[in-house]
């Protein structure tokens, strides 16, 4: 986790329980974590939110962090990325970072969500994001499926 993401989760969810998460948390400087080596055999990395700044630098093969570390692993070892991008618009260095990223075997997935579910909160509109990342790692999870009632 980046401070980045710290910092937006404290922004915009008004807390920092992030530190009662009940799983492991690297430091962005910690390249012995597992996952920032071949080796280790993890088979899909998500970046959410992943900003431009850190698509750009998985672009140009700037490994300067775990995160950008771990997504060049990824990329290298052909095993699934997905980047959940949500800034917007776009100028054309993202569109071609995108491009890019794309032609490496990456899947750029914009936070955008869906309405044919006819989601009614907004905990089901942001469900509608999630569940396509899910869907995209290859999970079996249950939700609305285009054509089911």
């Amino acid at each position: 986790m980046s401070e980045n993401a710290r910092e937006v989760w404290r922004t915009e969810l008004g807390n920092d329980s992030y530190n009662l998460l009940s799983f492991p948390v690297f430091s962005q400087r910690d390249f012995h974590a597992p996952f920032a080596s071949g080796s280790g055999k993890y088979n899909t990395m998500i970046i959410v939110p992943c900003s431009m700044g850190t698509l750009g630098r998985i672009a140009s093969g700037a490994s300067t962090d775990l995160i950008t570390r771990a997504a060049d692993v990824v990329l290298k070892e052909r095993r699934k990325l997905i980047c959940v991008i949500r800034d917007t618009p776009y100028n054309l260095i993202h569109i071609r970072n995108m491009e890019t990223l794309t032609l490496a075997g990456g899947i750029i997935c914009p936070a955008t969500p869906s309405f044919y579910s006819i989601p009614k909160t907004i905990d089901e509109v942001a469900a509608t994001v999630v569940d396509r990342v899910l869907d995209l790692a290859g999970l079996d999870i249950s939700t609305f499926r285009w054509g089911s009632k």
